[in-house]
């Protein structure tokens, strides 16, 4: 009988094992290492550290993989462990979406708030986060979800304006939430100390709240200088830098800017400087970091009008910047803030970087592959691969880029052989 029951506890035991490692295979606690599972990729910065890619295409442009209609909004596309996420609004809904990337076909979708409705395009513009197996996504209107990544099945959920008094800028809520630790932080935009706040990943319980900036369009990110981590939120006021375990304040940069339309995503320049741009006529600043004893501080660099960012983020490679002075593609010196070079044709445009080169998405559906050198634009290849309103940047993972529009995703072939 003893024989029988040990017998039995042990196809059991093997049981579990081997499921608990289907599922750990399938969803892993850590992403994958060619990954883009947030926004602006692995580290927030649009950098991929992919290489051996294509360094010319052919004459229509790179393979097209798969090519699925989708629906209207900005979110960002990201993968992680084979899987696709996204947002999008169809008829009178907005959804997130999980899709296979190695085809385009829909896995699931949740219907995460009404659709958002505007007059620059309906639909969300917040990329979701894959934090292992949760995916948090937050619509156009505030309604914040934590997601199971596999199944698409709520774990917990906010309505940030109606519980938190969060406000929802002109052209909506655009920001993307940041893991930290066991955090999410998100710009909420609350009056009455909630502009910023911090919840549990887990549970969703709110841990902290502070400031009671108007909100920004732009997305939190983290840094570390002398050994000080600090949360960098890009508000409709200015950039703030708070204490990551219980939001204080370490120091405040006001910057006012037309229709309140802070929306780039702050640049960390290593060891200690932060990059900020806005459009509408502003233009940029370069910020030091000071950090010591658990506390830290800020100095102004300098400040230019140069390099507009209206919504499009910079990226920094090599001590230069290369991003979108409204309409023109640029390389700034980080040094003085003046332009190497500027080049037409892209419109308001985005891009990331990978192996040496720029991948630009024009407004309007053209694609370019560029040499990231102050030398001069020295393009290697071009291709009109969409056609409308292009306002999402592309994403890279395992040598496949992903792209949107209003109406259709695709996949192209850009790894080498």
């Amino acid at each position: 009988m003893k024989k029988r029951f040990y017998g039995f506890a042990l196809i059991i035991a093997i049981f579990f094992t081997i499921g608990w490692n289907f599922n750990s295979k399938n969803f892993p606690a850590a992403n994958a290492p060619d990954d883009w599972p947030q926004w602006r990729g692995p580290n927030r910065d649009g950098i991929s550290k992919e290489t051996g890619l294509l360094k010319s295409w052919p004459s229509g442009g790179p393979k097209v993989l798969w090519r699925v209609p989708s629906g209207e909004g900005y979110s960002g596309i990201v993968i992680a462990n084979g899987r696709g996420y996204t947002m999008y609004g169809q008829s009178a809904s907005e959804f997130a979406v999980c899709f296979d990337a190695a085809n385009g076909k829909e896995l699931w979708r949740f219907k995460s708030d009404a659709l958002f409705d505007n007059d620059q395009g309906n639909g969300p513009r917040s990329t979701p986060v894959v934090d292992g197996n949760i995916v948090f996504v937050l619509s156009g209107r505030g309604k914040l979800h934590a997601l199971n990544a596999k199944e698409g099945k709520a774990v917990w959920s906010h309505d940030l304006c109606a519980e938190f008094g969060g406000r929802i800028p002109q052209w909506g809520i655009s920001t993307t939430p940041l893991v930290e630790g066991n955090f999410l932080v998100v710009d909420v935009g609350g009056k009455s100390g909630h502009s910023v706040m911090a919840f549990d990943k887990t549970s969703g319980k709110v841990v902290w709240k502070s400031e009671s900036d108007i909100p920004g369009y732009s997305a939190p990110i983290a840094i570390t200088t002398n050994g000080v981590r600090q949360i960098l939120v890009f508000t409709g006021s200015g950039l703030v830098s708070l204490a990551p375990n219980d939001g204080k304040l370490f120091w405040r940069y006001d910057w006012e800017t037309s229709y309140d339309v802070n929306a780039a995503t702050p640049v960390f320049i290593p060891p200690d400087k932060v990059f900020i741009s806005s459009g509408y006529g502003k233009g940029a600043a370069l910020l030091q970091t000071q950090a010591n004893n658990g506390k830290a501080t800020m100095r102004e660099v300098w400040k230019s009008r140069e390099m507009k960012n209206h919504f499009s983020s910079s990226i920094l490679y090599d001590n230069y910047l290369y991003g979108f002075d409204d309409a023109f593609l640029t390389c700034l010196d980080i040094a003085s803030g003046q332009p190497k070079w500027q080049q037409r044709g892209f419109q308001k445009g985005s891009l990331l970087y990978a192996d040496g080169h720029l991948i630009v998405l024009g407004e309007y559906g053209n694609l370019a592959l560029v040499e990231a050198t102050p030398a001069g634009y020295k393009e290697k290849a071009n291709a009109q691969v969409l056609k409308g309103k292009c306002w999402t940047m592309p994403t890279l993972a395992g040598g496949k880029l992903y792209l949107r529009n209003q109406s259709e995703m695709i996949c192209l072939e850009v790894g080498g052989k």
